[in-house]
C-alpha cells in the first residue's frame, strides 16, 4: 500500500532524498506565477519547472486541501499516539513486516521489466525474511547481502514499456500520482498480499496499522518541508522521485548531480 495520504507520500519522497525545496522566487517572476501560501496567507512565487505536467492544477489543489485536512484532523493525531505508545523494536518489526510484503509486487514488476538480477534479489529477500525472519519481522536478508531495493510498481512497468507518465494527478485519500501510475493501481492492488485477506476485520486492521505506522515514521521528517507553497513542494518532490524510480536513478537533480551509475537494461 503506497502513498495512502497526501502528506504521507510527500514525506516519503523527502526520505527518498531525491527532492529539493522549491526554488527561490526569481526577480523576473510574473504575477501569473504568484500563488497564496495557505499557511501564512502571504504571496509566494511558484516553481514552474513542472507546470507542463500539472495540467489539472485547479482540481489537484482542491484535493490537496481535502487530504491535508484529513491528515491534520485524523491521521496525524493517531500517528502521534501510536508513536508515543509503540516501543522502537515494535516499530521496526512492523516496518519490516510491511516491507517484506511489498517484495511480492516488486518481484512481479521486476520480471515484467526484464530485471532478472533484481527479481532474484527480491525473491531471495522475501523467502529468507518470511522464513528465518519470522514472517518478515526481522530483515535478516540484509545481513545476507540482499539489500532492499527502491521498489517497483506497475506504473513504473508501464513506463519501461514506453507509456508516458502523463500529468500529475492527486487522488482523494491516496495522494500524489500520475495518470499512468493511477492506471497501474489495479495491478498493484492485485499483487498486494493484503488484498487476499478474506476476513474484512483483519484486512482493515492490517491496512490501518500500515497507514498509521507509515504516517508515524514521518512526524519528524515533515519539518523539513516548512515554508513556502507546500502544494508546489509536494508536486515537484513527487515528480522528481517518480522520475528517479522510473529511470532507475538515471536522472539529474536540480543541482546537477548524477543520482545513478550505468543505465540498466537487461539485468542479468
Amino acid at each position: 500500500m503506497k502513498g495512502l495520504t497526501l502528506s504521507l507520500v510527500a514525506m516519503v519522497v523527502v526520505l527518498g532524498a531525491c527532492a529539493s525545496n522549491p526554488k527561490s522566487p526569481s526577480a523576473d517572476a510574473t504575477p501569473a506565477n504568484t500563488v497564496k501560501d495557505e499557511g501564512s496567507g502571504s504571496a509566494v512565487v511558484a516553481d514552474n519547472s513542472f507546470d507542463q505536467r500539472d495540467k489539472f492544477e485547479s482540481y489537484n489543489r482542491a484535493v490537496f486541501a481535502f487530504n491535508m485536512r484529513l491528515d491534520r484532523w485524523l491521521l496525524k493525531p493517531v500517528a502521534r499516539g501510536y508513536k508515543w505508545l509503540a516501543p522502537e523494536p515494535v516499530e521496526l518489526g512492523v516496518s519490516n513486516f510491511f516491507s517484506n510484503l511489498s517484495e511480492i509486487s516488486n518481484v512481479v514488476n521486476d520480471v515484467l521489466q526484464w530485471k532478472w538480477k533484481q527479481a532474484g534479489n527480491d525473491t531471495g529477500r522475501f523467502v529468507l525474511n518470511t522464513t528465518v525472519g519470522v514472517g518478515g519481522l526481522f530483515d535478516v536478508a540484509r545481513h545476507a547481502g540482499l539489500e532492499k531495493a527502491a521498489g517497483e510498481d506497475f506504473g513504473q512497468t508501464l513506463a519501461v514499456w514506453g507509456v508516458p507518465q502523463g500529468p500529475y494527478f492527486l487522488l482523494p485519500f491516496l495522494g500524489p500520482s500520475t495518470v499512468t501510475a493511477t492506471a497501474g493501481m489495479p495491478v498493484d492492488w492485485y499483487t498486494n498480499p493484503v488484498s487476499y485477506i478474506e476476513d474484512n476485520a483483519t484486512s482493515w486492521t492490517v491496512k490501518g496499522v500500515n497507514i498509521i505506522h507509515s504516517r508515524a515514521q514521518l512526524l519528524e521528517t515533515e519539518k523539513l518541508a516548512k515554508g513556502g507553497d507546500f502544494y508546489i513542494f509536494v508536486r515537484d518532490a513527487y515528480l522528481q522521485r517518480r522520475d528517479f524510480l522510473v529511470k532507475d536513478g538515471q536522472v539529474v537533480d536540480d543541482f546537477g548531480g548524477d543520482f545513478g551509475g550505468e543505465e540498466e537494461g537487461f539485468d542479468f
